[in-house]
């Protein structure tokens, strides 16, 4: 379940120049289906590339997802290898499971500001739904709704190039949590993806997001949904910094063996 947690971790004054880089350092919970506690994590973002560092005890668990190369590495500070997704393939395969047609998604202003890391935030109400075949079988159909307020600080240091990427990646169909787990529950990682799409429409940063994910089913699976229960995530970020990122920060280690997952 610490997959779903970690994939929940990338939920997240001046406009910058298109070719900024963007680093953010955030704190994110989580509760049910056996998560719990906090953990820190920091985002940079260059171009239409991403990682994401989340610090869980003594572990740092690593995500670098490079949308030009259609390339996922994952990897943690215990060990020397990386895995390597071809998401291009495994977004075609995924693609069977879902049914994006379906997906419904809406954001609206809710009125309200909040003080987030000293800058002011706009409240939004959000709620993207999504079908999907549970574990790939076409007998098990649920659909994942995330929903719950976030709040954003319009033109923000990082928005343009925040948006960029998300609006590149999710074009190509990427997920943002582990394909192990998204296999699963594709709905619940297509759903994760339109969100942070929807997110970067906005024009600018989620400081804060405290998201709601439920599964519902029917029949025999709507027991197994109930059973399950949902989860509950919160991400709030504490800093922005546009200073220049290094390229091998966007590159597994030299001495890591990379293994090829499908």
């Amino acid at each position: 379940m610490k997959r779903i947690f970690v994939g929940a971790v990338l939920v997240l004054g001046l406009t910058l120049p298109a070719d900024a880089d963007v680093t953010l350092k955030q704190t994110t919970g989580g509760k049910g289906l056996g998560i719990s506690g906090t953990a820190s994590a920091t985002t940079y973002i260059k171009g239409n590339r991403m990682r994401s560092d989340v610090v869980m005890g003594d572990k740092t668990q690593t995500t670098i997802f490079d949308v030009d190369a259609q390339k996922m590495y994952i990897f943690d500070s215990k060990k020397k290898e990386a895995d390597v997704w071809d998401m291009a393939t495994f977004g075609a395969e995924l693609s069977k499971t879902v049914d994006m047609s379906g997906a419904k998604a809406s954001v609206k202003p809710n009125g309200q500001t909040k003080q987030i890391a000293g800058r002011t935030a706009a409240g939004y109400d959000i709620e993207v739904s999504m079908q999907s075949a549970m574990g790939g079988s076409k007998d098990m159909t649920m659909t994942v709704t995330l929903s719950g307020p976030t709040w954003i600080v319009k033109n923000a240091p990082g928005s343009a190039d925040y948006a960029r990427f998300y609006k590149a990646a999710v074009t190509k169909g990427w997920i943002f949590s582990d394909p192990r787990g998204a296999k699963a529950q594709p709905g619940q990682a297509k759903a994760m993806a339109e969100m942070y799409r929807e997110f970067a429409k906005l024009g600018g940063v989620p400081y804060e997001s405290q998201i709601d994910i439920k599964p519902q089913g029917e029949g025999m699976l709507a027991g197994i949904m109930a059973r399950m229960g949902g989860v509950s995530t919160t991400t709030t970020t504490e800093s922005v910094d546009t200073a220049s990122l290094v390229d091998e920060l966007f590159q597994p280690p030299a001495d890591y063996e990379l293994k090829q997952r499908q």
